[in-house]
Order: C-alpha cells, then structure tokens, then sequence
C-alpha cells in the first residue's frame, strides 16, 4: 500500500478561497465566462468546489479501510432515495455557511442554486429512503461499507395529476448531471443471460447466452458527519455489448439497427417496470440479476485486491440483501464459486451462508417476490439448477429434523408448487441467510408468526430484529432549520450524532419562552409550504389551521381512503351546521400510485376530485381545505414534514412493516394518529401512550375479526354518517359528470369484503381525530406533547439501527482515521 499523500485543498472555511475556487470552476471546468454563465453552470462549478474537499476524505477512507484490512459491508438494494446531494454534502462538511456567504458576494442566491439540483430519481418509497439513511450513518459511523444499486435513467416516473388524475411521465433527472457521480468506465463487467446448462460429470458449463449486457460502474460519494470517514455508492448502468449495426443503418433499416443495443440498455431506463405483462416481468428479472451479478464480480474482484483466496471471504465480506430484489445474489455466488473458483459445493455453500443476511420489509404474503419457473429457467437456466440443488439439500435437512413432515417440507419448499411453479425468494433469501431480521419489534414478531412460521421451525435462532432509524442530519438539520437552531440554542448541537441527546428538552416544557419559541419555529415552516403550495398549485392555504399530513406511497394498506372517509366526513359536518365552531384543517397528501395499481390511481383522483369540491365551496371557506401534492420526493418531503402538525399513520395493523415517515414527522414535532402498527407501536412507548393518538383495532383483533367472519355491509348500515359518506360516493356527488367513477371503491369497501378493515376502524378514527380537534385548541398544550415526540425519538436514529446491525448481523468495526 502506498504512503498517503495530500491533496491541494481550498480551506472549506475561508469565503474567500471557496470564491475563487468556484470562480475557477465555473472558467476552467464549465468553460463559462461570468458574465455569460447560467444558473446551472454556477450550480455545478459550486458542485464542483465542494467536490474537491470531499475527495481526499474518500481516497484517505478507502485505503484506511483497506490497509487496515477491515470486514467490508456491502448493502445491496434495488432503490437509493438520496435527495439532494450538494445540501447534504455541505452539511456534513460543515460549508453551508461559507458557500451561502460567497455565493452571496458573488451575486448568487443560494436557496435558489440549491433547489434547482434535481432529485437522483433512484428509489420511490420508504425502502430506498431507508437505505440512503443507512449509507449517511454508515458512513458517519466508520463502518467500512459500499452501497450497490442501479444507476435508473429515469427512476420510476415524474407524477403529474392532470384533471385529477396521475399520468406518469419520464423523470429525466440525469438531465442535470450530478457532479458528485464519477464514471467508471474501466470498472465494467459482462452480465449474461439466457443459454443452457452442460453438464460434464458433476461440472456445469453455462453456455450459448445472447442478449448479454455490459454492467460499467458510477460512483457517488458517500459522506459522514463530522468525520473523514466517507464511503462509496456504486450504481450500474447497462451497456450493449453491440453497438449500431451499421450495415442496417445504412440499408434504411434503422429500427433493427438500433434494436438490440436498445433492448440491452433497457434493463438500467427505469425503477420497476410494470410487471402486469410477461414482458414487463421478465425485464425486471433481468434487472434485479443485471445488478446482483455486476456487484457479486465486483465485491470478489475487491476481495482478491488484498486476498489471495476466497477461503477467508466470509470472514472479511458480509452482504446485505435489502427486501427480495437482490436475492439473486445468492445463486450467483455459488455460481461463481463453484463454476469459476472451482470449489466444491458444501464449501461454497458453507462461505455463502456466512457471507449473507436479509431484511424483510413485508408482511403481506402477496407481497413477497416470486418468479415462474419456466421464466427463470429460459432466462437463467444456471441459476435455477443452483435454486433445485439448495432446494434438494434443505429439504433433505428438514427431514432429519422433522421426519415424515411432508407438509412441512412442501411448506418451505423454496418452490412454489400449487398452480403454476415458481420459486420463492424470500425463502431463499432466508435458508441462505445466517441472519433474517425485522424492521421493528412487531414486525419481527408477526414475522416468525406469520410468513416464516415453519421457517422459524427450522431455524429457530436465524430470526432477529433490528429496528428502523432515520438519519437526523437530513431530516432535522437540514429539513428543518428552523427547529434544528432553536435546538442548538438550547441543548447544542452534538445531537446530530447522538440523538439521544434529545431528551434533555423534555424538561424545556416547563420554559413558557422555549414553549413559544417552538410554536414560532413549526409556523415558519407552516408558511413555508403555504408559499410553496400558492407558488405550485395556485392554491391558498391558512398557517394557522391544523395541518393534517398522509404523505407516502399510495396503496390499500396503508389507508389513504380511510382518510378520505373522515374528510368527507368533516365536510358533511360543516355542511350541516356551517355555523358551528370547529377547527380549521388543511389536509394535504401525497405520493405515487404504482403504474399499474389501478385502485390506487383511484384513490388519487378521489382525492383530487374531492378537494375540487371542498376548496371551492364558499360554505366551508377556511374550515377545510384538501391538497393534494404532486411528484412526491425527499425534497418535497424535506419542505412537508417540518410542516406537519397532525402525522397519519393509518395502516392496517399487522400490515407496516416499520415505517419511517413516522419517525420523521414525529422527529419534526408533529403527533402522531396511527394504529398500533410497525414501529408506532415503540414509539408510543417512546414518547408516552399520552403523547400520542392510537385508534383501531389492533393485530390480534383484526385477525380475529377475518377468522370469525368480517361483516363491513352491517357497519355501514349501522353507522348513519358512515352510510352517508359511503353513499356520496357510490352516486356520484364528487363525480357529477361520471357518477359510477366511485362506484368499485363502494363495493371494495361494502359489499367485497374491506379486505383492509376501513370500515372496521372507522368510527375509532373519527372519534380520535374529534379528540386531536380538542387538543389543538389548547396551543401550548399541543406544543408541550409536540416538544415530548421530538425529545423521544432518540432511539429511532438510523446511527443506533447501523450499530446495530455491525454489532449483531455483520460483525464488522469501524475504521480508524
């Protein structure tokens, strides 16, 4: 290893150094006069200036890493929902104020060059937020890791709502190049599909592939807070291994000249291709292993850089599998082991079950990814005859634990074989895995209750939880400026690394000045989204109501309809005594509907038609208004939660997994209405059962209710002001113009089943959303519990989940700078 060496670094605190470096940038890099330059050539000449204090920490982290010959994490995950980078860049090295200042000098307005850097369109929802909260505290914690994703070329969508409803629309993000990306091209690796299997003895030889892609490497820089220690995020981008076929070209035939390059490259254009099609199915099989077998060559090609044997790799590698998606890094492995390292199988599979662990992030069985045989067979015949070989040997193991357990044995079967044959992910994932976890404590308990029973029976101690966290450098510091300074005042600011330090402002309650000076803090950012929802949407809200906040990906489970139901509900109040006193609400959603999740694109348009109506009738004027906002993103949400007053955490219990909005909001000083779901349940015991607002039925009783026979149509006919809510939509009163739009949502919810319960909770809702009604006009009182949400939340620090997870699943440190 060589010495280290140094690089020429401007001091990051010196505003005049930090000008000229970026006057420099923008001449020498963009080619950009001052004079001439453009705001986007100002924002990367600035991407750039901070680029060059992040790099030394990079290659100094690495070669400590290295040199200290440390177990390396490599996280593995098909969604990285990093925001901004150039802000959180800047916070962790402790430039935000330097570069305001000298961009201020130079004319430039900060706020505005910082906002216009586009999201990385590389996650949707809370499973790839999760996963960029986990890479910030690896990376402040020391802990030697490497994220591997997908370099999407235009993430899953742009969501646009026109007339009411949502129309997907390319993200084309990479428009504005993210200067903290670094190409590699050198770093660029074959990904085969399709072929055959030849056998030779007891050799495989995996031949005759086609539509082979080429998987090249970009690089984005990983920073920690407060510290050198930085780390990396590898992203693939697909490749043909064939470019224009000239000699079509130049017969005219431009379509076929272009096809097949086009064809391969599809695998890295978009996060989850629709999948209601074969076609669309089978590209996201090759996606998911186009990833996992770039990032399995890489991680051994890294490996043998300082080892000359694969004997030790699961003693100096651990890798994390995210959800379902990259569980075909397992088969991989052993491929590779097996058919290029030549070892033999007991010991490939004795390095394999060591080197892995998972994280379940579903509960619902429906949820949990499989694929049909024959799919996986034409597409990745090696791979399947791997599965079948997992398979035979385990199955062979349950039998000498359980003889004669048939029934067990098709149980766990890792294939599928009522109907059609597929194979069972998750189940791979967990017999492969020296560690399955939970994301929180009543998740990982239904978990071994419920989808991994009999898999619990056979390995009774592989189950484990860890419990989710947020980063709060993002989601305070930098979201919420406002509140994370008044927190500086009073408590300093080593909070952000160690957020149990939150606590000390429980006893602040008792402070009238801090009291009011928290309530001035949570009416900035009201007004904050105000100006943003009248600059975006036209549309005018009141800071001083109660701003009520669902804010996630839209599905059934996790209930915006049942919110729906209590705004309706409100409404029809208003309506039948205008004059009653009441209190103002703005209720606001957000979030995307899967392309093809028909229901959920449903509910949005509900929503959207529904506050046509409300805001618009001059009866209800201020008392209640209904936003829907589009294209949610980290940054959008960074503008939202700071605002929230009201969190809903509405999903049916037994279905979230964790949750981490909930964390967030809660983390902002908002309280929260939920259910006792995923981590709700530990945040109550956080924060105090009075702190927060807990309705409906709980895991237990929605259980029973499906056993003993769930009657929604009996509640309905019970419930008047249910009825009536139910019966506006089933006749048209939020769609005069197409008065059955609404009617499948009336039969989902009466007449087949309410699968999810809304009507079962709906009375407990209304009469606790009655109760957040009382409490908010008692403004100091509502402040004091807000003040006792943010001093809980120590725990729910994603430095603790990562702690965690090093200390019990990778068993791994941190290195020393």
């Amino acid at each position: 290893m060589s010495m280290p060496f140094q690089y020429d670094v401007t001091d990051h605190q010196d505003v005049q150094a930090i000008k000229k470096a970026i006057a420099n940038k923008l001449m020498y890099a963009i080619g950009k006069d001052p004079i001439a330059a453009q705001p986007k050539d100002w924002l990367d000449a600035t991407f750039l200036t901070v680029r060059d204090q992040m790099v030394e920490r990079w290659m100094q982290t690495t070669r400590a890493q290295y040199s200290q010959d440390l177990k390396r994490v490599y996280y593995l995950s098909m969604e990285f929902l990093i925001g901004r980078a150039l802000s959180n860049a800047l916070l962790a090295l402790d430039m935000e104020d330097t570069v305001r200042t000298a961009l201020d000098e130079m004319g430039i307005d900060y706020d505005d060059l910082v906002h216009m850097e586009p999201d990385a369109a590389l996650g949707n929802g809370g499973l790839g937020r999760l996963a960029a909260c986990f890479l910030d505290s690896m990376a402040t914690l020391g802990i030697p890791g490497m994220g591997y994703g997908i370099r999407y070329q235009f993430g899953m969508f742009k969501q646009r709502i026109i007339e009411g409803r949502q129309v997907e629309v390319p993200d084309t993000w990479l428009g504005s190049v993210n200067i903290l990306d670094f190409p590699r091209d050198e770093v660029c690796y074959r990904v085969r599909f399709g072929g055959r299997v030849d056998m030779d003895g007891k050799k495989a030889r995996w031949v005759d592939t086609h539509n082979d892609v080429l998987a090249v490497a970009h690089d984005v820089i990983i920073p920690g807070y407060d510290t050198t220690a930085t780390n990396t995020l590898r992203l693939w981008t697909a490749r043909s291994t064939r470019e224009i076929n000239l000699s079509k070209f130049n017969e005219g035939d431009y379509f076929s000249a272009v096809a097949e390059k086009n064809l391969s490259e599809n695998v890295s254009r978009v996060l989850y291709p629709d999948d209601s099609t074969y076609s669309g199915k089978e590209l996201r099989l090759r996606q998911e292993y186009f990833f996992v077998a770039a990032s399995i060559q890489d991680i051994l090609h890294r490996h043998r850089m300082t080892h000359d044997t694969l004997d030790n790799l699961a003693d100096k590698v651990s890798i994390h599998l995210n959800d379902t998606h990259p569980v075909l890094a397992i088969p991989e492995l052993m491929r590779v082991l097996i058919d290029e390292a030549d070892c033999e199988w007991e010991k490939a599979w004795a390095i394999t079950s060591k080197v892995f662990s998972y994280t379940n992030h579903t509960l619902m069985s429906e949820a949990l990814e499989t694929w049909p045989v024959d799919m996986f067979g034409h597409l990745l015949p090696r791979h399947l005859k791997i599965i079948f070989d997992i398979n035979e040997m385990f199955l062979k193991e349950v039998e000498e634990k359980f003889p004669g357990d048939l029934a067990l044995q098709r149980s766990v079967s890792l294939i599928e074989e009522h109907g059609e044959r597929k194979v069972r992910m998750a189940y791979l994932a967990v017999v492969a895995s020296h560690k399955v976890n939970g994301v929180s404590a009543l998740h990982s308990d239904l978990m071994v209750e419920s989808i991994f029973a009999d898999l619990a029976k056979v390995f009774p101690d592989r189950f484990t939880n860890v419990t989710n966290g947020v980063t709060p450098r993002r989601w305070l510091a930098l979201a919420n400026p406002s509140l994370s300074g008044l927190i500086d005042r009073e408590i300093g600011q080593t909070w952000r690394v160690r957020l149990n330090e939150l606590a000390e402002l429980k006893s602040h309650i008792d402070f009238p000045k801090f009291v009011q000076d928290f309530r001035e803090a949570k009416h900035a950012n009201k007004e904050r989204l105000a100006k943003y929802v009248a600059r975006n949407l036209g549309g005018v809200i009141n800071p001083d109501a109660l701003f009520d906040v669902q804010v996630k990906r839209i599905h059934e489970y996790k209930r915006q309809l049942l919110n729906v139901l209590h705004v309706i509900t409100r409404y029809n109040r208003i309506l039948r005594d205008p004059d009653a006193k009441i209190q103002p609400r703005v209720v606001v959603f957000a979030g995307k509907a899967a392309s093809a999740y028909r229901m959920a694109k449903l509910v949005i348009q509900l929503i959207n038609d529904i506050g046509v109506k409300i805001n618009n009738d001059s009866r209800v004027g201020d008392k209640l208004k209904v936003v829907f906002l589009p294209n949610y993103s980290v940054s959008l949400a960074e503008v939202i939660i700071p605002a929230a007053d009201l969190s809903e955490q509405i999903s049916t219990a037994g279905t979230e997994a964790s949750g981490t909005g909930n964390m967030k909001f809660a983390l902002n000083g908002a309280l929260t209405i939920g259910t006792l779901d995923g981590a709700n349940v530990e945040m109550r015991e956080a924060v105090g059962a009075e702190n927060i607002f807990i309705f409906g039925n709980t895991t237990e009783q929605v259980n029973a209710l499906r056993s003993n026979g769930y009657n929604p149509r009996a509640i309905y006919e019970s419930n008047s002001e249910l009825r009536e809510v139910l019966n506006q939509l089933a006749n048209g009163f939020f769609s005069p113009h197409e008065p059955e739009r609404y009617r499948v949502i009336f039969d989902t919810l009466v007449n087949w089943g309410d699968h999810y319960q809304l009507l079962a909770d709906y009375e407990s809702y209304v009469a606790t959303q009655d109760k957040v009604d009382a409490l908010y006009a008692k403004p100091d009182e509502w402040a004091k519990k807000a003040i006792l949400n943010v001093a809980g939340m120590g725990h729910f620090s994603s430095d603790r989940t990562i702690a965690e997870y090093a200390e019990k699943i990778w068993h791994t440190k941190p290195v020393q700078l």
